[in-house]
């Protein structure tokens, strides 16, 4: 089972876009997606997934999966 981080990193790649892209769009820091994709944080905030969630235009459901 992928993780939150193995899924944003996933769907951000398959839309062509870098961390810098989803940070800009999301609002969320660049150094939390860093932490976040490498599975440093492995249970960020709903605020934080619903953002992201939110900017690469899919369910949070996606990501938590």
């Amino acid at each position: 089972m992928a993780t939150i981080g193995e899924n944003i990193k996933r769907v951000r790649n398959k839309l062509g876009l870098t961390q810098d892209d989803l940070v800009r769009k999301s609002g969320v820091k660049h150094t939390t997606l860093t932490k976040i994709e490498s599975n440093v944080v492995v249970k960020p905030s709903v605020q934080t997934v619903a953002k992201i969630a939110k900017s690469l235009g899919v369910p949070m459901e996606e990501l938590v999966k």
